[in-house]
């Protein structure tokens, strides 16, 4: 590091000039638990002199490798669960640069419990670099983390066989893996595949050609990250400028500023705003304050407009013949990175370059067995779970392939509740072109999503510690259906719960039905005890409200006892319950000891337990 701290207290400027102007390459590295993925980070670091020697000093002091003066993986596990562990948990990055290029690297988990993190790290990157142990060959998990990193469209990938070492650097024992991954590697969507035999610890075929390995005539792994191509990487193609922002600082300058997704743009080009499909020629174009006459991805630029336009944040520039998919409903590949689990009965945020809306998961097709590799059928995603998911959206979402574009086919979802980002996703385009007229038709219609809830079922027993319920009673008049019920409704309270009579005063049947199944879908406990003398009328509520939702209740009050009660109620045509949750008679039991009854049922029933806290 002497040269470039030299350079820093001489011409801080020259120092500057010297790193912003030269390539910058991201790659990520990959591979199971003990491949050695740290350890070949922290070589690189280490052989390149990226380490400051108050470092070097503190991994030397921390290494407790037999016969190893340094543990290079120190460099890179910086937490201290992962320093006692010996393994990586969070993404490290790391920067470095040679004369040719600079370089971010992200050294990602091997284990499949943090697959989140690996996405996280691997999402930016140009290469991929996945080890394997050269005694074990190709596992499971290799095959796991080529998938992922090919689903993440990780355009190179560099599949170095490590610890050549301990197998006496036998050629034929590299050409198997050779020939075995690259067999896996034909269902991959990489642009290439290269495979290099190394050992990180020892340093051999890292930053110089080894000549343990006299067989091998291909790159060591630094000359391959100075020299693999990757301008091509970017889309140069497609024009996509999401507005992230209007500039207005005086009456004579309104720019719409934001990031270049891809392509390139030019003063004098004529583009198409979306939503609204109006046209404007790029009058000017300014990067840092200056004006330029071409930008290209990944810049941030400021746009000017010959003519006046209604765009705001969230709308999209483009080339009138060169147009993205809108759509209101996409297919894609779900990463989920929460704790909680996929809730298909709520709308999550989604963002998407400057856009944020609502949208509802339909449906998850698949998700994969990380073991396997195998699509496997499912309702739902849990942490680290990957599925392909159908997305219904309120508005259309300017978009194209992730495998075309990873800026404009790629999007969060966020929980509006907590604010946390739950999952990130692969968008699978259409095929089909969609002409000019149905791009701007679904660009302007309104929601997709079908009028709903926005508050699941799940959310509700979250917040409320319960699940929604009606407890309907049923008997004859003067039974105390009514003593029960407000009995009950104090019970429940005085525990902690969400309970409330409905009073059918001046209702029908219909309308108590309604109101019980409107509390219930609200998660409260609903508490009736409306005259329903006929079975038809109590399979009425169990069909309306949900028999899994419903608890009938049975008050046997003797009917001499309820005649003295109530001596001018007609008792004619009363249909007894057949299987009714809960029987009890008034006369004989205290209401204490009914309510006792009812909440018995109420929480033995497996769909009415409340949450362990």
């Amino acid at each position: 590091m002497g040269s470039d701290a030299d350079l820093i207290k001489s011409d801080i400027k020259a120092y500057l000039d010297k790193y912003e102007m030269k390539e910058l390459l991201r790659f990520v590295a990959v591979g199971s638990v003990d491949d050695g993925k740290s350890t070949l980070i922290g070589r690189l670091l280490h052989d390149t002199g990226m380490v400051y020697e108050d470092q070097l000093a503190a991994v030397k002091k921390a290494s407790n490798i037999e016969g190893e003066e340094i543990d290079f993986s120190l460099l890179t596990d910086g937490l201290r669960a992962e320093r006692e562990q010996g393994i990586t948990i969070d993404v490290a990055y790391r920067f470095f640069s040679t004369d040719r290029r600079k370089f971010i690297i992200a050294d990602t988990p091997g284990h499949v419990q943090y697959t989140r993190n690996m996405v996280t790290g691997a999402s930016t990157a140009n290469v991929g670099i996945i080890l394997i142990d050269a005694r074990l060959g190709v596992l499971q998990q290799s095959r796991r983390h080529a998938y992922i990193a090919s689903l993440l469209g990780i355009p190179h990938l560099m599949v170095c066989v490590n610890k050549m070492d301990l197998v006496d650097y036998r050629k034929a024992d590299f050409d198997a893996i050779v020939a075995e991954f690259a067999e896996f590697g034909k269902s991959l969507s990489f642009k290439d595949i290269t495979f290099l035999p190394i050992s990180a610890l020892k340093g051999d075929n890292v930053v110089s050609n080894s000549p343990k390995t006299p067989w091998y005539d291909g790159p060591d792994v630094l000359n391959y990250l100075e020299t693999i191509e990757i301008t091509d990487d970017l889309n140069n193609e497609d024009f996509r400028f999401p507005v992230q922002s209007v500039l207005r600082p005086n009456l004579n300058y309104r720019g719409f500023c934001g990031q270049i997704a891809s392509g390139s743009i030019k003063v004098g080009d004529t583009v198409l705003t979306l939503p609204s499909g109006k046209q404007s020629v790029v009058e000017g174009i300014d990067l840092l304050g200056e004006p330029i006459q071409k930008a290209v991805c990944p810049q941030s630029i400021t746009i000017k407009l010959a003519t006046e336009i209604d765009t705001s944040r969230g709308d999209m520039f483009v080339l009138p013949n060169n147009t993205p998919h809108v759509q209101r409903v996409i297919e894609a590949h779900l990463v989920w990175m929460s704790e909680s689990e996929l809730d298909s009965g709520k709308s999550y945020l989604l963002k998407h370059t400057t856009q944020t809306l609502r949208e509802q998961v339909d449906e998850v097709s698949w998700k994969k067995d990380m073991d396997t590799l195998e699509d496997v059928p499912s309702d739902t995603l849990q942490l680290n779970d990957i599925g392909r998911v159908s997305i219904t959206c309120t508005r259309g979402l300017f978009v194209d392939s992730y495998t075309k574009n990873r800026t404009t086919g790629s999007f969060i979802l966020v929980d509006s509740i907590t604010n946390n980002t739950v999952a990130a996703g692969m968008i699978i385009a259409e095929s089909d072109d969609q002409d000019l007229e149905q791009l701007l038709k679904e660009a302007r219609a309104g929601s997709a999503l079908r009028p709903k809830t926005q508050v699941s079922a799940r959310e509700r027993f979250e917040r409320l510690g319960q699940r929604g319920a009606t407890i309907w009673l049923t008997g004859l008049p003067g039974s105390g259906r009514w003593a029960l019920a407000y009995a009950l409704e104090r019970r429940l309270f005085d525990e902690g719960r969400t309970a409330t009579v409905v009073d059918p005063t001046g209702s029908s049947m219909n309308g108590a039905i309604s109101a019980c199944k409107a509390a219930t879908d609200a998660g409260l406990i609903a508490i009736c005890a409306y005259t329903s003398f006929h079975k038809d009328e109590r399979a009425k509520v169990r069909e309306t409200v949900g028999s899994e939702r419903t608890l009938e209740v049975f008050v046997d009050t003797d009917e001499a006892l309820c005649r003295e009660r109530r001596p001018n109620a007609d008792f004619t045509g009363f249909e007894r319950p057949e299987h009714p949750a809960v029987v009890v008679d008034l006369e004989d039991t205290h209401l204490r000891q009914a309510t006792d009854m009812v909440l018995a049922a109420l929480d033995a029933a497996d769909q009415f337990k409340r949450p362990t806290r």
